[in-house]
């Protein structure tokens, strides 16, 4: 591994770094740097339009999505300029999360099928933040298998007349468009039978519904289809191959949503530097500090692991599956770290809210963290990746593969 920037890229990091200085939202900075996994809030504010503004003001100024074409309202850059711009955007990196998946799912599915009118319709408001995307693929017959989707696409003229229900869609309630998973054809094996479209979410028949969740905040939604109709030419790639497309968009999201996910171990290192317990400094407790050193290992494992990938990005290589990994090991320890916090804190640990203590960072991380091990491929899921693709070992036993779908054995189905 090479730590250190070259010239162009120690420039690139100077010139991005001026221009972060002199534009960011700075009267935000402090509330954004303190802001934990499952709650990034402003307290004077609304979190999206302090968000679309910022990305805004990238856009204009060539910021925006880094690694896309200038056509398609990026910037052309390498992937390693993408990394330093988000190494030094720091705290207000955390508005970009509001356009996670238009811009690292959505986006990179557009550009691979979209017709080309379309790209240069799309996607530059999409770069810019003017409009937000969301990603239309669980449902809740399906769970973790994204090929087991029951939403129907039929033909009708030069359109499709698409029913059924998604789930677990985050932003869905705030987005403009979406891309959508749908079945076109049952009697295939399950795989077979699939394809993507995308769409206006203000469509007639399209109904959102957001899920309350147990921290009270409703990033996710239910969304309703009915007799929701889109034309042909808004199809992603051909009929029945929406089961390729959309290993675009999946390789896409576990990359993004990989990359990005906190360990909590900074913030629990920090609380336990100034917290006092019954017989001393918690920092001195020999207990907590076996805890802290186990956590710093998988951190300090977690952050090489990231830097191998940054490393291979500036040899212009692509990495390997570190994403998963890092999802993987980040997802469960951000639940244990929060878990342990709050044990720490004994009896205000049940309060939440910005009545709790530190303004309840750790019970937000500890309500959040089981979506992010769902999210973009459960604990299982990755480590079927690790297994079968990077260790080599035989491929997990699934015996439907290539029954059709409607032949598929279900509950209620004689």
């Amino acid at each position: 591994m090479n730590f250190d920037d070259t010239p162009q890229e120690a420039e690139f990091r100077a010139t991005a770094r001026a221009w972060i200085n002199a534009n960011a939202p700075k009267q935000y900075e402090e509330e954004l740097r303190k802001s934990s996994l499952g709650r990034t809030v402003l307290k004077n504010a609304d979190i999206l339009e302090v968000a679309k503004a910022w990305q805004k003001k990238k856009a204009d100024a060539g910021w925006a999505c880094l690694h896309w074409p200038k056509e398609y309202g990026g910037r052309g850059s390498s992937p390693i300029e993408r990394v330093i711009w988000q190494q030094e955007e720091g705290p207000f990196g955390q508005l970009s999360r509001m356009f996670i998946i238009g811009h690292g799912m959505c986006g990179p599915t557009m550009m691979a099928f979209a017709r080309e009118e379309h790209k240069r319709t799309y996607l530059p408001p999409l770069a810019s933040g003017e409009k937000v995307w969301c990603q239309l693929f669980s449902e809740p017959a399906g769970g973790s298998d994204v090929a087991g989707l029951r939403t129907r696409a039929e033909k009708d003229g030069d359109d499709w007349i698409i029913n059924g229900q998604k789930i677990w869609t985050s932003g869905a309630h705030y987005s403009d468009y979406g891309i959508l998973l749908t079945r076109t054809d049952p009697t295939v094996p399950k795989h077979k039978g699939l394809t993507m479209f995308f769409l206006d979410m203000k469509s007639p028949g399209v109904e959102v519904r957001p899920i309350k969740q147990a921290s009270g905040a409703s990033d996710f939604n239910e969304v309703y289809f009915t007799n929701v109709r889109i034309p042909d030419h808004q199809r992603l790639g051909e009929v029945g191959d929406g089961w390729n497309v959309s290993l675009t968009t999946l390789m896409n999201e576990r990359s993004a949503i990989g990359a990005a996910v906190s360990t909590g171990f900074p913030e629990l290192f920090e609380y336990c530097s100034s917290l006092m317990l019954d017989d001393g400094p918690a920092i001195e407790d020999r207990a907590v500090r076996s805890k802290l050193a186990n956590w710093a290992v998988k951190a300090s494992g977690l952050k090489y692991t990231s830097m191998r990938a940054i490393s291979a990005l500036s040899r212009g290589e692509r990495p390997g599956p570190e994403n998963s990994i890092g999802k993987l090991v980040a997802g469960s320890m951000i639940q244990d770290v929060a878990t342990y916090a709050l044990d720490l804190q004994g009896a205000s640990g049940v309060v939440s809210g910005e009545d709790a203590e530190l303004a309840g960072r750790f019970q937000a991380m500890l309500l959040r963290a089981p979506g992010t091990r769902v999210e973009g491929g459960t604990d299982e899921i990755m480590r079927n990746i690790i297994a079968e693709r990077v260790l080599g070992l035989p491929g997990d036993i699934r015996v439907d593969k290539d029954v059709p779908f409607n032949k598929i054995p279900t509950r209620g189905r004689n």
